[in-house]
């Protein structure tokens, strides 16, 4: 009986987590990746022991398509590197820079459409950085991006330093309040200006910085923006869950894709000093 129920426990282990560890190369950040009921991918990030990102959800609503890339997903390969060199920029404060990380890449097929995707991790010592890939094949060639669902899931109602969600200006004073308050501060913090357009009462822009309870700061942003739409943010202050709000052209359009193609970086930086992801913006 014993037996039969150690048994059990690690195939239900392996059958409910089907999940992928990564951790960062001086092992002070573990990131999980794994698809929950249905086959939504779902990610989550944690820094020493203490959670960063709650599980969070992953994926891309498309236009005109009943099916979109959220859900029925099975992963078909992994692919794991570790990369470490050392660059001298032509101009900078730093002599020489190290692009030190560890690399999780997760090829997943939709079960019923037969299309792919690649979401690729890539773990520092000092954050997270994830983005979406679109190779080449025959289910998934030209498509429009209604909403990007990337979620954030925050683990606390943290000190944040914001500025509201506009598609139009950054022209804003940083506001320093909980997640919880940015609701009530938003028309506060808002200022008169000729060219503005909010899209909701809790949406922030990126670079989004947090401080935690126990000090811990984190910090949500993208990199490699290059033919896509810019990332904002916008906060379920009910469950403190940011997912993002990419800006729309005209006819409300988020993106116009080819593949094969990816998306921008989505990035989480965290650290225990404020000084260190000044050092790494």
């Amino acid at each position: 009986m014993k037996l039969f129920i150690l048994i059990y426990a690690v195939l239900f282990s392996v059958i409910e987590g089907n999940s992928q560890e990564l951790k960062s190369p001086n092992g002070d950040l573990v990131m999980q990746f794994s698809l929950e009921l249905n086959g939504v991918p779902t990610y989550k990030l944690a820094y020493k022991n203490k959670a960063v990102i709650k599980p969070s959800h992953l994926g891309l609503e498309l236009k005109n398509d009943e099916k979109s890339l959220l859900n029925s997903f099975e992963i078909s390969n992994t692919e794991t590197v570790t990369f470490d060199e050392t660059w001298q920029p032509v101009w900078g404060e730093t002599k020489d820079i190290r692009n030190h990380y560890n690399e999780l890449a997760v090829e997943l097929t939709q079960i019923e459409t037969e299309r792919k995707i690649v979401i690729r991790f890539r773990l520092f010592n000092d954050g997270l950085g994830f983005r979406y890939e679109f190779p080449s094949q025959e289910n998934l060639v030209y498509f429009v991006i209604k909403e990007e669902r990337t979620q954030f899931a925050m683990a606390g109602d943290h000190k944040a330093f914001w500025i509201p969600g506009d598609y139009d200006s950054q022209e804003y004073d940083f506001t320093e309040s909980k997640l919880s308050e940015i609701r009530s501060l938003f028309d506060t913090a808002l200022t008169d200006n000729a060219s503005q357009e909010q899209y909701s009462k809790t949406g922030v822009q990126t670079s989004l910085m947090m401080k935690t309870a126990d000090g811990l700061y984190i910090n949500l942003h993208e990199a490699a923006l290059v033919n896509y739409s810019c990332m904002n943010l916008n906060l379920d202050d009910e469950n403190m869950i940011f997912e993002s709000w990419l800006t729309p052209d005209a006819k409300g359009d988020k993106g116009y894709m080819q593949a094969p193609c990816t998306s921008p970086w989505r990035t989480v930086m965290v650290s225990d000093d404020a000084r260190d992801i000044l050092a790494l913006t």
